[in-house]
């Protein structure tokens, strides 16, 4: 007689009804009474929609774009120490770049769970070098991934193009007046609480709601210190301040955030509610990244952040064919505009 698990066996066919209420990460739906999404070419955004920075403008009707991931921390969850020396950090952004990357994002803080926070100093200290070399040899746009003014005026001075804030500004308002003095774009990202507690977990009345109005707030706080409209795009924040199924609920969220009127941005790639979903470690959650990324997509999300760039350019080619036939042939062409 074959033993079946206790979590099999609370497993039901698609349509049947289950014999429990059914667990969150069951395959089938998150919450029973969620509304089902429908994914068609219809639900792809037709509206025009373009991200300035300070080296060109994305159309982001014409594709979407993606963003390789640089961190050149000792202590990332994913690719920590691998890319501290300059010579490996200017050929992971060439690699990146070959693949497809539309823009390199260098980092020098961690932000994985229970990474304590370093000073301006330290954290300049781990990216001027690789960043000086990148911006004069590698012919995209350089985002700097900082909550820091200092941090991020000195990028900016470098030569950086984009300010990715992790904290979406509630850490330092000013590094919006550092990104409006150098006419860089801005990204705003949804988390609640101080450096090194960025992941702590967070009760909501409504997730997808909570997260709208967070940015659609921020995004009055960019504008007010100086920094167009057109410069800012938007980041739920996938795995910050939230719980597996919390991360779910943002996501399903997309379609609500278009409503401000600015580009999504999402960073998926393995990312631990991946984990979660799909019992993966670490190194196995590339397929469940890239299906998030699709998922992305279909619901309005227009770059996306990654660790993984040729898999994810290829992934959002396909999705985009098969989404949005209009553009067949155009996406994943990494023009780095």
């Amino acid at each position: 007689m074959t033993t079946r698990s206790p979590r099999a066996m609370g497993r039901t066919r698609l349509g049947s009804h289950p014999a429990r209420a059914r667990d969150w990460r069951d395959p089938v739906r998150l919450d029973p009474d969620a509304p089902r999404i429908e994914i068609s070419p219809q639900r792809v955004p037709t509206e025009p929609l373009t991200f300035v920075h300070r080296t060109g403008v994305w159309d982001l009707n014409d594709r979407p774009r993606v963003v390789g991931i640089l961190n050149l921390t000792p202590d990332s969850f994913y690719d920590g120490g691998r890319f501290e020396s300059v010579d490996s950090a200017i050929a992971r952004a060439e690699a990146m770049a070959s693949e497809g990357a539309d823009a390199i994002d260098v980092g020098g803080q961690s932000t994985r769970p229970g990474s304590a926070p370093v000073g301006s100093g330290e954290e300049w200290n781990r990216v001027e070098p690789a960043l000086r070399s990148i911006v004069s040899r590698i012919p995209l746009p350089v985002s700097i991934d900082t909550y820091h003014p200092e941090v991020a005026r000195r990028a900016l001075e470098c030569g950086a193009a984009i300010v990715n804030d992790v904290s979406g500004l509630g850490v330092a308002p000013t590094v919006a007046d550092e990104a409006a003095r150098a006419g860089a774009g801005l990204v705003l990202m949804h988390s609640l609480g101080a450096p090194g507690a960025l992941h702590a977990r967070r009760d909501y009345a409504d997730v997808a709601a909570d997260v709208r109005a967070f940015l659609a707030e921020r995004i009055q706080l960019a504008e007010s210190r100086g920094v167009p409209r057109e410069r800012i795009a938007i980041d739920p924040g996938i795995g910050f301040s939230k719980r597996a199924e919390q991360s779910i609920d943002a996501l399903r969220g997309i379609p609500g955030l278009k409503s401000l009127g600015r580009p999504v941005y999402v960073g998926l790639s393995r990312k631990s509610f991946l984990g979660t979903l799909t019992d993966s470690p670490l190194e196995g959650r590339l397929a469940a990244g890239l299906g998030a990324a699709v998922a992305a997509y279909a619901l309005g999300a227009r770059i996306f952040r990654t660790h993984d760039v040729r898999e994810t350019v290829a992934a959002l080619r396909l999705a985009e064919t098969l989404l949005n036939p209009t553009l067949v042939g155009t996406a994943g062409q990494g023009a780095g505009a």
